[in-house]
């Protein structure tokens, strides 16, 4: 007898469970579904805000250090409710009066490595106008500069001053954010008050994780701000996602007065900073680097 020729069955067609083609991958943007983890991260935060912001206000006038403490808790409490974990690499200076001059992609850098180090922003002039994040950069004692050139003087004489007290102060020697895929070379301009300070720390800060998952370059302008984003929209989108991470990257500290003039030594940050940041993004072990100051 002549085998029975078998017949083909059709193929399995499967259906997503939900309808849709916002559900259908998984690995794709949930336009609905972030949104309620955008509203939760939001509202909690502005929350948080509304009830640091008299604490703060009645810290500041007070001697001592709590207005500082209290800072670094509020941005620490922050980084938290918006779903971004701080890794932190290498130690503090630990000697006060000590500058740390970073990579600047976002206005993220200033809740992470606000958790991280107490210490004193120097932020443009404009941002103390702005509604809302003004009144919270002024309670936490930033240093406003402005383009001017007439003005210059005056401000770079409030570093100093605040440098002379004891006080650490956090710079972003680049001018300006970016896209958050390299660094920017260090203005020499900026590190002029870097004579007043005991040490000089290079710090490199990355945005590595999203969603659990390394971050890779099409990731990184997620968390970049720059050009002519609106803080607001910006805000919005990060919160949509899934939790991130950023690792800051202490390098050692130096003293300014092993190096010849504050060129080379804005030279040396730089590179040390670069250098750290790239290898953050290639998500490659790291460790703390040394400034080498020429000649070395």
């Amino acid at each position: 007898m002549r085998p029975r020729r078998l017949r083909r069955a059709s193929p399995l067609r499967f259906q997503p469970w939900l309808p849709g083609a916002a559900w259908g991958d998984v690995m794709d943007t949930r336009p609905i579904g972030g949104r309620f983890r955008a509203v939760r991260r939001i509202t909690t935060a502005v929350i948080w805000t509304i009830l640091a912001i008299p604490v703060q206000s009645v810290l500041i006038r007070l001697p001592g250090r709590a207005k500082i403490s209290f800072a670094r808790t509020y941005h620490a409490v922050l980084c938290r409710l918006i779903g971004m974990k701080v890794q932190v690499v290498g130690s503090l200076s630990g000697v006060p009066s000590t500058l740390y001059v970073s990579n600047h992609s976002s206005w993220l850098d200033i809740l992470v490595l606000g958790s991280v180090i107490d210490a004193a922003f120097v932020s443009k002039a404009e941002v103390g106008q702005w509604p809302g994040a003004g009144t919270v950069a002024r309670l936490g004692r930033t240093i406003f500069v402005s383009r001017k050139r007439n003005h210059t003087g005056r401000e770079a004489e409030e570093i100093q001053q605040r440098l002379a007290t004891g006080d650490n102060v956090i710079l972003f020697p680049e001018g300006t954010s970016n896209d958050g895929t390299r660094v920017l070379p260090f203005r020499s301009s900026f590190l002029a008050v870097a004579q007043n300070a005991q040490r000089v720390q290079p710090v490199s800060i990355v945005y590595d994780r999203l969603g659990g998952l390394p971050a890779c370059r099409r990731d990184r302008p997620l968390f970049a701000w720059y050009g002519d984003m609106d803080i607001a929209s910006h805000f919005w989108r990060i919160a949509r996602r899934p939790g991130a991470r950023a690792t800051v990257l202490l390098h050692e500290p130096a003293d300014p007065a092993t190096f010849p003039d504050r060129k080379s030594l804005t030279a040396a940050a730089s590179e040390v900073v670069a250098e750290g940041a790239a290898l953050l993004r290639q998500n490659r072990p790291v460790e703390p680097l040394r400034l080498r100051p020429p000649g070395a």
